[in-house]
């Protein structure tokens, strides 16, 4: 089983930047990629970005140049670096593996708010 801890939003003007933090815990071994994935209200679960074991990485067209995904082997973890961050932004972001995201292992999520 794999444990998924998400941390690090907020509430931040238009404009402004947030990292978002996700350590992971378990029988993590099997796991290649992660990814970051966020749930607006109204709105479908959606891909942020991803990132593999080898480093690469992709992006969700509405968020690329903005964030950057990394990740700390480790440390276990993965990070979510947003940058001029827009009111659609606003979201709960969650982390988990990617492409497929593994079912019973979602966490809590961490809210961002991008508001004036």
């Amino acid at each position: 089983h794999v444990q998924l801890a998400e941390s690090g939003g907020g509430l931040v003007q238009p404009g402004g930047s947030l990292r978002l933090s996700c350590t992971t815990s378990g029988n993590t071994r099997t796991i290649n990629a992660m990814g970051w994935y966020r749930h607006a209200p109204g709105n479908r679960r959606e891909s942020v970005a991803r990132i593999n074991s080898s480093g690469s990485t992709g992006y969700a067209d509405s968020v690329k140049g903005r964030f950057t995904i990394s990740r700390d082997n480790a440390k276990n973890t993965v990070y979510l670096q947003m940058n001029n961050l827009k009111p659609e932004d606003t979201a709960v972001y969650y982390c988990n593996a990617a492409p497929i995201p593994i079912a019973g292992s979602w966490g809590q999520g961490t809210q961002v708010t991008v508001s004036s």
